[in-house]
């Protein structure tokens, strides 16, 4: 074989490798997770095709350009391989060397992602370099200086320092051949090359010799590497040193600093002299074991040179050479162990978390995982981890180094809606290192709040006669939820006012919660009324609460005064007599009136604004009553027409006006001409009207005269007496629906009345006599009631046949009943 490669030089040489490199087919492995996998030998040329990646995973050619493919290595910064974006072929970018690249390692694979986008897709392919017998065996030194002394025996073994190949498995070194000789053979054994004596050296008859040791591997084709080893024949140095021990141990702390002492071997040799001298030296050991240590030739210490980290490299192992003067050497194992520091500090990683997290969730639920790692060993790795106080979270160990982050309270976002939670790691090596990571956990809202009303109830006050859409009020309510469980909708709940639904008078604003009036109020129908505005949040299921809204509507001065008594003119016929001796001061009559508004807007005054004769009679204010302000004289006229004008209190104020009619006379027979008195409108029927004036009062004085006789055997009885023309008010003059406002009626007095009867009917008629309200009322006094007010008016009734008089009280609040 030797000699064919010979007869091949280099171009036979070079063109039986590419035919090997063609034997290396590329292998395309499809894995569990549609990886891809090339296999493909080390110092494969540029440009060479590795495989058809876009065949392999089925990408479309036309598409792999414009979602911009391209291949990132991991671990370094070389681009050994790219992509031909027009064939989909994966090809090398430059020369790879699997030795630099992995080393002595016995698998080398460089992994490789192929990145597109639009959509984002990755893709893992993992590219094996297989090994080419591309390094020859090598050995340290091209020429091996050895010194033997003639002396020495049949069978002395002389260490010959071992052949290096960068390739491995069998590739490597697989045998040695020594060139045939007549003194030496070789041994060979694990790791030990010796020259072993087979027959005794003569100086005299060759004083040196040149023996050529090759290496050889196993590669196809076949490497080799040669030494010379140079003997040179002495006569007396026949004992080689020797180590204090096979094998050296030792260790030393990560981090030592430099010449730091690691351990000292030692060899001696029995010769004296030169033969005697030691010197120390390293054995074979790779380059980057050589920038981590240092020997001392004459003392044999070994120093730290480099960086050493027990997390990149827990030990070394390396051979030690002893050589005396001659050239006789022997060698040891050094074994060196590296003691690890506590130099990392633990690295927090999070491996899921649920976030937000919901405020409902229970007590011991599980939000996330975290997982601590130590690069350290041994204690310096154990690792304790725990979290701040106040936080309603725990971590609960579980598996090797991972750890539950679960819930310990109720969570309230209301009040904490977000949390940073720091994860602080701590070795328990000397000292301690810790490192720390801030988690931001957000609290998701449930809607667990009903909206809450600012005020437990309110109040709102309208004038009536408003405006349709006028504002009342507005509510409020709050919500601490968020978002949609926080926002808050108004609403009436349905119910009736006044017989009516309640959405016929009030409406409110469903997002501001402003009250508006849907139409006029008033006052004199309904005075307050009580509505439910109903606020409702958006969450699912909706909550609710109800607030009362109280309606208050005050009084407006829209109603004018009405008289009723005397009667509107053009209703009846009505006058009143007066005596001829009447005194001043003599109630003659009562203007009556009242005012369905309320307070002082029915605060009534009366005012005589035209008469007959302005100085005969007066009114007063507050009460109505007409009374002679002087004594009734011969020239006065006997027919007195007074205007009456009737004025409330509110602003403005509102006035109505009557004619009240008197006949200052005696009897009705003194009356030359009784058709003056009636109204202008009825004298085409005066005839008809006296008849049955007649015929009235005849009926009349015949029942008023049974009624006497019945009261004078029944004293307890009440008669109600009805007159056309007297100042008893008949009941069908008051309007069913005046009564007392807020405790103010406006008819209050109580009055007495003579009732002056003759034999002839034609002279009957009534006499004003003294009242028990002489004076006006006051201002102050009329929105009271007076205990008479309560009090059945017929009660004391005092009824008494005098010379035909009749006393009788009458109230006006009896005549309203």
């Amino acid at each position: 074989m030797e000699r064919l490669f010979s007869r091949m030089g280099d171009n036979g040489f070079s063109a039986l490798r590419s035919v090997l490199c063609c034997a290396f087919s590329i292998v395309t492995l499809h894995l569990v997770y549609g990886d891809l996998s090339y296999s493909f030998p080390e110092e494969t040329k540029r440009e060479s095709v590795i495989g058809n990646i876009a065949k392999d995973l089925g990408l479309d050619l036309r598409t792999i350009s414009s979602r911009k493919a391209r291949v990132d290595i991991e671990g370094t910064r070389k681009r050994y391989c790219n992509m031909n974006l027009n064939t989909g072929d994966l090809i090398s970018t430059e020369r790879i060397d699997r030795e630099s690249l992995c080393g002595k390692k016995p698998s080398c694979v460089l992994k490789v992602d192929l990145v597109l986008e639009n959509p984002l897709e990755l893709h893992r392919v993992s590219l094996h370099v297989q090994d080419v017998n591309d390094n020859s065996p090598k050995f340290k030194k091209n020429l091996i200086e050895m010194e033997i002394r003639e002396s020495a025996e049949k069978g002395n073994r002389f260490s010959i320092e071992e052949a290096h190949d960068a390739d491995i498995g069998q590739n490597a070194v697989q045998r040695y051949n020594l060139q045939k000789n007549d003194n030496f053979i070789l041994s060979i054994d694990i790791n030990k090359v010796e020259l072993v004596l087979e027959n005794k050296l003569d100086r005299e008859k060759q004083k040196e010799m040149n023996l050529l040791l090759t290496a050889l591997d196993g590669g196809s084709p076949q490497r080799s590497g040669t030494v010379v080893i140079h003997v040179t024949v002495l006569d007396a140095n026949d004992n080689a040193p020797v180590f204090s021990q096979v094998v050296y141990e030792a260790s030393v702390p990560e981090n030592s600093p430099p010449d730091t002492v690691v351990i000292k071997v030692s060899a001696t040799d029995a010769d004296e002299g030169v033969n005697g001298d030691v010197t120390y030296d390293f054995g074979h050991m790779p380059d980057e074991d050589l920038n981590m240590f240092s020997i001392d030739s004459k003392t044999g210490e070994i120093t730290v040179t480099g960086v050493i980290d027990f997390e990149e490299r827990s030990s070394f192992e390396m051979r030690v050479e002893a050589k005396d003067g001659l050239g006789l050497t022997s060698y040891a194992k050094v074994m060196i162990d590296v003691t690890d520091v506590n130099d990392n500090a633990p690295v927090i990683y999070l491996k899921s978390l649920t976030n937000p997290i919901a405020e409902n969730v229970s007590p011991g639920t599980e939000v996330g995982i975290v997982n601590v790692q130590d690069a350290d060993y041994d204690s310096n790795q154990k690792v304790r981890c725990s979290i701040q106080q106040h936080v309603p979270f725990k971590l609960i160990p579980s598996i090797k180094n991972y750890y539950s982050l679960v819930t310990t309270g109720q969570l309230d976002r209301e009040l904490v809606s977000d949390y940073n939670i720091t994860i602080t790691a701590t070795d328990e090596g000397s000292p301690p290192l810790s490192s720390s990571k801030t988690v931001q956990l957000s609290v998701a809202d449930i809607n667990d709040n009903p909206p809450v009303f600012e005020e437990q109830s309110y109040s709102a006050y309208v004038t009536e006669n408003n405006k349709p859409g006028s504002t009342l009020c507005s509510v409020t309510a709050r919500d601490p939820d968020w978002r949609q469980n926080g926002t808050v909708v108004y609403s009436l709940l349905p119910g009736e006012v006044n017989g009516a639904s309640v959405s016929s008078y009030l409406s409110v604003n469903g997002d501001t919660g402003v009250i508006h009036a849907v139409r006029s109020f008033d006052y004199e129908q309904f005075r307050s009324f009580k509505v439910l505005v109903m606020a409702r949040d958006n969450g699912s299921p909706p909550l609710s609460s109800n607030v009362t809204v109280s309606v208050f509507i005050s009084d407006v001065n829209d109603n004018s005064p009405q008289i009723l008594y005397p009667a509107p003119e053009g209703n009846s016929f009505m006058t009143e007599l007066v005596p001829k001796a009447a005194h001043g001061g003599s109630l003659v009559s009562k203007v009556i009136a009242v005012d369905a508004d309320s307070g002082q807007n029915a605060w009534l005054s009366y005012q005589i604004v035209k008469s007959t004769d302005p100085g005969l009679f007066t009114i007063g204010v507050h009460s109505g009553e007409i009374r002679t302000q002087r004594d009734i004289s011969e020239s006065d006229s006997m027919k007195q027409n007074l205007i009456v004008a009737v004025k409330d209190n509110g602003q403005p104020s509102l006035s109505a006006t009557c004619s009240m009619y008197l006949l200052i006379s005696d009897n009705l027979a003194e009356v030359p001409e009784l058709k003056d008195i009636s109204y202008d409108e009825k004298n085409s029927k005066l005839t008809s009207y006296l008849i049955i004036a007649l015929v009235s009062v005849s009926t009349f004085f015949l029942t008023f005269i049974i009624i006497i006789l019945g009261v004078r055997f029944c004293r307890r009885r009440k008669p109600r007496m009805l007159f056309d023309g007297a100042v008893a008010i008949p009941s069908a003059y008051l309007p069913p629906n005046y009564a007392d406002v807020d405790g103010t009626g406006t008819l209050r007095s109580t009055y007495n009345y003579d009732a002056y009867l003759t034999t002839g009917s034609r002279t009957s008629d009534f006499k004003f006599v003294t009242s028990y309200n002489d004076n006006t009322l006051p201002a102050d006094k009329t929105l009271m009631k007076s205990p008479l007010d309560f009090a059945d008016p017929f009660e004391d009734l005092e009824p008494s046949l005098e010379v035909g008089t009749f006393q009788t009280h009458v109230s006006d609040s009896a005549m309203l009943k």
